[in-house]
């Protein structure tokens, strides 16, 4: 599937401070992209680059042949901050008028139709909601747009259970009605998982790792095991141990191995009982930062 956003050894600084350095990233076309990393690793800051809303110190940022500066481009570009500018006084319906003026194409029946998958109405003022439900108004705005590139930082914030659904299933019917491209910050790693094709971590001013989420969850494997005695750290050292937690007899472990491995490897030490748990994508995350962190001594 062709790249529809193509960054080639990008940095970007603010404040005289290096926010990103030599970053290299491929989009495709009609995917869905979580963005990761740490509070200040810079997920914003690559956000609004992509936007065209920051010039980059270095390197090319293209959609699909274009620069993402040119005007043309920026049309079809939308970006949702955490927290989108709103008048007190504004009501759905002058937000998506005032849209409408910079994106004549947006939709008014698509912004009606998520309104109500969200109960939301257009009449109320922004005010009167709480954070997640203005979130929800600025979706809607969003997917009325129709952007073929939408970037959504922290949009699960402020959301109820509920909400978080609605929010996923509106999302994907757009992406494969629109083919549009979509890259999602959060912290909610949980949500991500079996929302997202494939995901982007940014670590150290740079991208640390990126794939698909499945096919890098699968990298590791979680156990817990039982001994009839205590054991101690030293019994898992020739191991690739990327996680572990010792109480007595007990032990919890993930490895970064294949299933048969590290029960070969596991089996060595002739444990009682050997458990394997289910590995998520908030628990890589977890043990891809450890082990940056690691090789950064």
């Amino acid at each position: 599937m062709p790249s529809l956003i193509t960054i080639k050894n990008m940095s970007h600084s603010l404040g005289g401070k290096i926010v990103l350095e030599n970053i290299n990233i491929a989009l495709e076309e009609a995917t869905v992209t979580g963005l990761v990393g740490i509070n200040g690793a810079g997920k914003t800051t690559l956000m609004r680059l992509i936007s065209g809303v920051y010039v980059p110190d270095a390197g090319e940022i293209r959609f699909g042949e274009d620069p993402v500066d040119l005007p043309s481009v920026k049309e079809q570009i939308f970006f949702l901050p955490d927290d989108p500018y709103y008048n007190h006084r504004t009501t759905g319906n002058e937000l998506f008028s005032m849209y409408k003026q910079f994106y004549p194409s947006a939709d008014r029946k698509v912004f009606d139709d998520t309104l109500e998958l969200f109960g939301l109405s257009p009449k109320e003022r922004l005010r009167s909601f709480s954070k997640g439900m203005r979130r929800q108004m600025f979706v809607a705005i969003a997917l009325a747009i129709k952007p073929k590139l939408l970037l959504l930082d922290e949009s699960f914030d402020g959301l109820d259970p509920k909400a978080r659904l609605s929010f996923k299933k509106a999302v994907n019917v757009f992406v494969e009605e629109n083919d549009t491209t979509v890259l999602i910050a959060s912290h909610s790693l949980r949500e991500l998982e079996d929302f997202c094709d494939s995901y982007i971590m940014i670590d150290n001013r740079t991208v640390s790792s990126s794939g698909d989420i499945t096919d890098d969850v699968s990298k590791y494997c979680k156990y817990q095991l039982a001994f009839s005695e205590p054991i101690g750290e030293e019994a898992f050292e020739n191991m690739p141990a990327v996680s572990l937690s010792l109480n007595g007899k007990f032990v919890t472990v993930i490895l970064e191995a294949d299933e048969k491995e590290a029960e070969e490897m596991l089996l060595t030490l002739s444990p009682v009982i050997m458990d394997k748990m289910t590995m998520d994508f908030e628990e890589m995350f977890i043990c891809e930062a450890e082990k940056k962190g690691k090789e950064k001594k």
